[in-house]
């Protein structure tokens, strides 16, 4: 019996990877975080599966489900949104379920942050501008930031940062961020990104809060820096005609020359 831990993606039904796809379906129990991860997903459950939506229990009761399963000998398809490596909470059950000596899998999901950049169709790394992306949050009732994870301390690097969890503290946001970035740095929030009612904002650090409908509360994605206005950057030597690469050697002389040829 294995507890396969399934990253469903940010909320699309058909951003689900095929693994979980098939996976899912061959698992007779399903428990699923249910106020982030699609019904359309769940139709790739068995007929006859147990669903389980987790969202109003706790950490004991989630573990007594899965043992109760363990114990019948059942496979189980533990769902959650995005990617599961990071704020899905999947380490303190598998931690839990090491000690039961229960087996565990793990497989990847689009996470939130790709499907955001995604819909504002842009690319969060941008050569002169930005080559690195962070995610973070703000401290909330959930979980505390460790000393040193600090907005101003992101925002000093230049680099993109991915804000979860956070739409609810956007006045730190923008007061931690702006003397590092600038009023006039581009921000763009991204909610419930790739779902049907989906809505993008774009914006400044000064027009943000403005920008903002207050309807919007939570799952929503802050993204800011420089990269996010998709100009004043340079072309990447990648593609470059006078770049020398393996699979483009610009001369004889490239060490790249023989092993374009199939030499040894």
């Amino acid at each position: 019996m294995t507890v396969h831990f399934i990253g469903a993606g940010p909320g699309a039904a058909d951003l689900l990877t095929l693994r979980g796809r098939d996976i899912i379906a061959t698992c007779p129990v399903c428990l699923y975080a249910g106020s982030l991860v699609p019904d359309e997903i769940l139709s790739h459950c068995p007929d006859d599966a147990k669903i389980i939506n987790t969202a109003a229990m706790d950490l004991d009761a989630i573990v007594a489900e899965i043992k109760a399963a363990d114990a019948a000998g059942q496979d189980i398809a533990r769902l959650h949104s995005g990617d599961l490596s990071v704020w899905s909470a999947m380490g303190e059950q598998i931690r839990r379920l090491k000690t039961e000596g229960i087996a565990v899998s793990v497989t990847p999901g689009v996470p939130s942050f790709a499907a955001a950049a995604a819909a504002l169709g842009t690319e969060l790394t941008l050569p002169g501008l930005a080559q690195s992306v962070v995610l973070t949050r703000t401290p909330g009732r959930a979980s505390s930031m460790p000393e040193g994870e600090t907005l101003s301390n992101f925002a000093a690097t230049g680099a993109t940062l991915a804000i979860h969890l956070s739409i609810g503290n956007l006045d730190t946001v923008i007061a931690d961020l702006t003397p590092a970035y600038g009023a006039d740095c581009p921000v763009a929030v991204v909610y419930r990104a790739s779902w049907p009612d989906e809505q993008i904002i774009r914006a400044t650090l000064e027009t943000l809060k403005a920008s903002l409908d207050e309807s919007i509360s939570r799952t929503a994605l802050i993204l800011v820096g420089p990269a996010l206005a998709g100009e004043g950057f340079t072309e990447s030597c990648l593609y470059s005609k006078d770049y020398d690469r393996r699979y483009r050697p610009q001369s004889a002389e490239s060490p790249w020359s023989s092993w374009s040829h199939g030499d040894d």
